[in-house]
């Protein structure tokens, strides 16, 4: 069984074109797809929340040491709720 958790990822970084695509690989190369993503400019930086319900366990820690090493990223945070077994 794998433990999964709801995960939340809010990120500020300076408004670069590229950057939302840069956001994303994290994710894409772990074979994962964020269930939402919001992305909201404020003057010239850009904040940005990509969440799953659903997310491994083992993978919070990749992806976010993976958005933190993004080119313009200047905060992450992660927010996690209620761990539970998937089959």
């Amino acid at each position: 069984m794998t433990a999964t958790t709801s995960v939340l990822f809010t990120v500020e970084a300076f408004a670069e074109p590229g950057l939302l695509p840069r956001l994303l690989q994290p994710f894409a190369k772990r074979d994962l797809v964020p269930d939402h993503l919001l992305a909201r400019r404020e003057g010239e930086r850009l904040r940005v929340q990509l969440g799953m319900t659903a997310m491994p366990e083992e993978a919070v820690p990749l992806v976010a040491g993976n958005l933190g090493q993004v080119v313009g990223v200047t905060l992450v945070r992660t927010t996690r709720s209620e761990a539970r077994k998937a089959a």
